[in-house]
């Protein structure tokens, strides 16, 4: 299973990738198996400024429905809307094509509340 090293996660199975104030996010190689044939992604809070963990969206599989959490605080300022067309790139490039939003960060203390990829690989038990 992928988990790569230079990316941060979240106990919702999420990962985030930073650059300067700005962090990419995507879910879990683990997230998309468990989910199955991801079939459409909604992000309705784009532009808005959101807490850490709150809703930003959901994730629709063949048999369930997902909700995303934001692992960061800041303002979404772009989503991925090649998902709209395509949502099965979270299921086959989760941490490449499959990225969801980008979240202008607003408070970089709450980095230090994710979890390194050895963190993560002992939550899934991988």
């Amino acid at each position: 299973m992928s988990i790569p090293a230079n990316l941060k996660y979240t106990k919702d199975h999420e990962w985030v990738s930073l650059e300067g104030d700005i962090a990419t996010v995507g879910i879990t190689h683990f997230a998309q198996k468990e989910l199955g044939d991801i079939v459409y992604v909604e992000v309705e809070t784009l532009d808005q400024t959101l807490e850490k963990d709150e809703v930003f969206g959901t994730v629709e599989a063949v048999k369930t429905v997902s909700d995303l959490f934001l692992p960061l605080s800041g303002e979404i300022i772009e989503f991925n809307d090649k998902l709209e067309s395509t949502p099965e790139s979270v299921n086959s490039d989760p941490y490449g094509a499959g990225w969801m939003i980008k979240i202008k960060i607003s408070n970089s203390e709450e980095i230090d509340s994710l979890l390194s990829s050895e963190s993560y690989k002992e939550l899934i038990g991988a």
